[in-house]
């Protein structure tokens, strides 16, 4: 009803003689102002780079008539002379919730999660809201308003910030005076996005980011499909994302990474979102701009921390004091990299924090001219508003700033803030400035006279010789009032008196302490303009505004230059090949353009890196099929089946742990989904390239593998979940049984020719079916170990991969026949009741009867020692030397369709090998460089060269912060982001 009255009265409100002819009036006389309004003589910026001096500014009816010079100035005009003032297009803020109240969460909670929609007759997910109208629950705020109007703004885009599709918002003029009809530009404006579950709903799905992005694809391929006419019921949801399909689309991501994944998904389905970044793309630049996306930028740089306690001082990472260090300089990397952005008060406490926020940014070098067009032209133009607000040219909304000097000059007072034609007062621009120093003479004595602080909001000292008087002062209008006390006679003087609108000396009447009347006069001193103001300035302690470089990533141990490929001879070298050829003793590896060229003895180097590996061991790699580090989501436990998800789609290429990892020896990495359900999502192999992106990390032609998982976590016995099918492990084989029947459906469908729904999950599962795709599979008890094999003999295909697999000494005749490989723990057992018959013999015999068998960590802790797990089956099982070395290089290599590329020392393979210092699996053994298609990610010299500068750049940025608590800086207390380490079970 709010949508249809706002429509009804902007048609009857399209001019004023209109409005007579419609409305009556009762509070006064019908009648319209019909002048004109002219400011002269202003330096005007009708937009950031045109500035036309002793230019002319005419408004009528809220909209710029004409701007420039020889602007005719009609009779029936009020004419203001702004002589030496500046006139600028008033601010866009593009991201707001201004007048929309974020819904709260329901109090209370609930025993099991809630796994299905509450609407009816909308998507099948709570927190697609596509059809969320903004202007519905649309308040005007003044007090909002009169802040942002105070910091420049004129417009502002608003909606409601909750939920992954979160519908339109409602573009509005901060204008006090008139009526929404008037003051809403757009009611129906724009789609808003997030990765953001809604507050309103506790709809377990999704439950990770991957499950967002998912959710999101899905969406928009049934969104296609439903426009067809393909669906017979109604979707209020999709309808809505139809017919709003043509607007800006505007996605919240919230920092650097999210930024590009949001884009992907964008790209994916042909939508340019407008993306409302996080403040640290400073780091991501050059990817940034590959986006070719137009970006909102936050301000909202971080507060030094307050280093005074040194034992606080070390919960401190060197990540986060790099944080306040760079993040400032976010804008001006942005500008100099050429990525167009708009500026937002968003993630600021206040909107009056935004001025200075932006001072900041302007001192740590973004371009003031670049910063105008960030608050005006770019907003205007990613608004598709560039003809209505932005600027001031003819026919454009009449809003705009009426300043003392230029923009983000120092001492610039913003006067008025005119909006839609209705003028608001921030402070007079016909107050004269009095600040400088002045001979004061009353009552015959002499006194030094010194007002300073800002134009409109001085503040004065009294003094004579050494003496400071205790006083009190006003200037207002031009008057100024002050009285002055003698601590000691405690005589009081008081003095009133009338600045002159030129400034310079002032006098008037002054109460001596007498009581008798008399005069004053404030004679100002030659030369001293606004001396008290830079002395102000002198006296302050310097800002600094010193930035350390970044690494990548830019965190502690992250790179200051990336590794470049380099040819490298390791000679003589004790050489584990994890082939036929065994274990080579005083052998030459020659690496060339990132692959092993040679493998011999007394090879020649040519132009090739010599490396001294006498009493050292080469091998290839150590490969971890079961991982869960380097990534930000793990589990999506939303739903039973999550096949539609992909852990590709969380890589974090900044986990510590890479390096860590790096440091143990290991160079590939399948990361798996948890096991929240039966079926789980898809994985990610990746090779630990520290430095790179995630793109960077992620294998090239990657086998496709997905996660599946038995037992207690997918029949959730531990969760206090009573509402999820299945609740039973015979339940978990029917949920297989009728997946997989359903996708042999849909894969029937999708190659008859015939129109069919695109969905993500069964495309994933007919995948299984067609042998495009690998389950590794989370396995405990043989009962269900067997019962998979004989689910996937029945539908065709195998199950490439039992990871866990403690019972698998039980059936390994049976995998060995099934032809599935077992990816085991080395002597983990009893840390739960399915796991009560496990025994460390578990790979050796599995082993023994023709299994492919891998030792794997499933803990970012143990996973920098999988060379020590690959020698206790030596002890337990009797496995041979080089027999162990397999279960961490070949053996996962096979299982992971990736022993072509990695896994063993042979000619052809990727450089992927590790130099120890000892024997491979002995306690002693150090990996001093682990090499990745011939870069070195980590060398032990150059690691210890890393700890020295870490503890230097600690020591550096901790002076910084002390120098900024001591100039007056506002800082917070010591803290620390907790490590998530990510295991099967993590419920995210």
């Amino acid at each position: 009803m709010k949508k249809l009255r706002l429509i009804v009265l902007a048609l009857l409100a399209t001019s004023a003689l209109t409005a007579q002819d419609y409305f009556p009036k009762n509070d006064g006389v019908k009648e319209t102002n019909s002048n004109y309004h002219a400011f002269t003589n202003a330096t005007i910026f009708i937009t950031p780079t045109q500035k036309v001096t002793n230019a002319t500014l005419l408004i009528k009816d809220g909209k710029v008539v004409e701007a420039g010079k020889n602007v005719s100035i009609p009779k029936n005009t009020v004419v203001e002379d702004l002589a030496g003032k500046f006139i600028y297009p008033s601010f866009i803020d593009p991201y707001t919730d201004f007048g929309v109240e974020k819904p709260k969460r329901e109090s209370g909670g609930r025993r099991s999660p809630q796994y299905e929609a509450t609407r009816e007759g909308f998507y099948w997910n709570d927190h697609i809201m596509p059809e969320t109208a903004a202007i519905d629950s649309f308040k005007y705020d003044a007090k909002a308003a009169k802040e942002m109007r105070e910091q420049g703004f004129g417009v502002v885009n608003t909606h409601m910030m909750d939920g992954i599709a979160r519908g339109s918002g409602v573009l509005v003029a901060l204008n006090d005076d008139d009526g929404e009809a008037t003051r809403v530009l757009d009611d129906d404006f724009g789609q808003f996005y997030s990765f953001s579950k809604s507050v309103k709903s506790r709809q377990s799905y999704p439950g990770s980011l991957m499950g967002a992005m998912a959710l999101l694809r899905q969406v928009y391929e049934d969104a296609d499909w439903y426009s067809k006419g393909n669906i017979p019921t109604k979707d209020r949801s999709l309808e809505a994302l139809i017919a709003k399909k043509g607007k800006v689309s505007f996605f919240e991501a919230g920092d650097k990474t999210n930024n590009l994944r949001a884009d992907k998904i964008g790209d994916a389905y042909g939508v340019n979102y407008v993306i409302v970044g996080g403040g640290d793309e400073y780091e991501m630049a050059r990817q940034m701009k590959a986006t070719n996306a137009t970006f909102i930028i936050p301000i909202n740089f971080t507060d030094a921390f307050d280093v005074s306690d040194p034992y606080l001082a070390e919960y401190i990472s060197v990540e986060d004091m790099r944080a306040w260090n760079q993040e400032p300089t976010n804008p001006k990397v942005l500008s100099e990299n050429r990525v167009p952005f708009a500026l937002t008060t968003f993630k600021l406490e206040k909107a009056s924090e935004f001025s200075s926020k932006l001072e900041k940014a302007i001192a740590y070098g973004f371009d003031k001219t670049k910063a105008l067009e960030a608050l005006t032209t770019v907003p205007a133009k990613l608004l598709n508003m560039s003809d209505k607000i932005g600027g001031l040219n003819k026919g454009m909304y009449a809003n705009f700033l009426i300043t003392s000097g230029e923009l983000f000059e120092d001492g610039t007072t913003i006067y008025e803030n005119w909006v839609q034609g209705n003028k608001n007062v921030l402070e007079s621009k016909d107050q004269t400035d009095i600040r400088g120093d002045y001979t004061l003479a009353v009552g015959g004595k002499t006194y030094d006279l010194n007002i300073s602080g800002e134009p409109s909001k001085p503040k004065a000292s009294v003094k004579m010789d050494t003496v400071e008087y205790k006083n009190d002062f006003k200037y207002q209008e031009n008057w100024v009032t002050l009285s002055f006390t003698d601590e000691e006679t405690k005589e009081i003087f008081r003095t009133t008196g009338i600045v002159p609108k030129q400034g310079g000396n002032f006098s008037g009447k002054a109460v001596l302490p007498s009581g008798l009347s008399s005069q004053f006069i404030a004679t100002k001193k030659e030369n001293t303009g606004n001396v008290s103001e830079e002395k102000d300035d002198e006296e302050k302690e310097p800002k600094v505004y010193e930035v350390l470089p970044m690494t990548s990533p830019n965190i502690g141990y992250g790179n200051a230059v990336q590794p470049q490929q380099q040819d490298m001879l390791f000679k003589n070298a004790t050489v584990w090949t994890s082939e036929n050829e065994g274990v080579l003793e005083q052998t030459d590896v020659l690496i060339k353009n990132g692959k092993i060229s040679k493998i011999g003895k007394n090879l020649s180097a040519g132009g090739a890196k010599v490396i001294d590996a006498t009493g050292k061991h080469l091998t290839a790699g150590v490969i971890d099929e079961h991982s869960h580090i380097a990534a930000l989501s793990i589990n999506e436990g939303g739903q039973n089946s999550s096949a539609e998800v992909t852990i590709e789609d969380v890589v974090d290429p900044e986990d510590i742990n890479i390096y860590r990892n790096l440091a143990g020896g290991v160079t590939s990495i399948q990361i798996l989904h948890g096991s929240a359900n039966p079926i789980g999502g898809r994985s990610a192999i990746i090779k630990l390239k520290w430095g790179e992106d995630a793109d960077g990390l992620i294998y090239d032609d990657s086998p496709k593998f997905i996660k599946f998982a038995l037992g207690e976590n997918v029949k959730q016995s531990n969760w206090e979940s009573y509402s999820r099918f299945p609740q039973t492990r015979m339940g978990v084989e029917q949920l297989f049984v009728n997946y997989f029947n359903r996708a042999k459906e849909y894969d029937a469908a999708k190659k008859s020719g015939k129109p069919y729904r695109k969905d993500a999950e069964m495309e994933t599962l007919a995948e299984i079916l067609n042998g495009e795709r690998f389950i590794s599979c989370h396995s405990y008890v043989q009962s269900e170990i067997n019962m998979l094999m004989k689910v996937a003999e029945k539908f065709g295909f195998r199950v490439n991969t039992f990871t866990h697999i403690l019972e698998g000494y039980k059936v390994a005749d049976k995998m060995a026949e099934h032809g599935v490989g077992g990816s085991t723990f080395s002597d983990w057992w009893a840390y739960k009741y399915e796991v009560n018959d496990a025994i460390p013999y578990n790979a050796a015999i599995m082993a023994s009867q023709g299994v492919t068998v891998a030792i794997n960590s499933d803990d970012g802790e143990m996973s920098r020692r999988l060379n020590q797990e690959a020698a206790k089956t030596i002890k337990y099982g009797g496995m041979t030397e080089e027999e162990a070395w397999k279960t961490v290089t070949i053996n996962p290599a096979k299982l992971l369709h990736i022993d072509e590329r990695v896994g063993s020392i042979k000619v052809g393979k990727d450089a992927d090998v590790v130099l120890w210092s000892d024997h491979p699996m002995s306690i002693y053994a150090i990996a001093e460089k682990t090499i990745i298609e011939g870069k070195t990610y980590f060398d032990l010299e150059t690691d210890k060269q890393k700890r020295a500068a870490i503890a230097a750049e600690r020591n550096q940025l901790m002076k910084m912060m002390a120098t900024e608590k001591d100039g007056g800086g506002k800082t917070k207390k010591p803290s620390r982001k907790a490590p998530k380490d990510f295991h099967c079970d993590t419920e995210m």
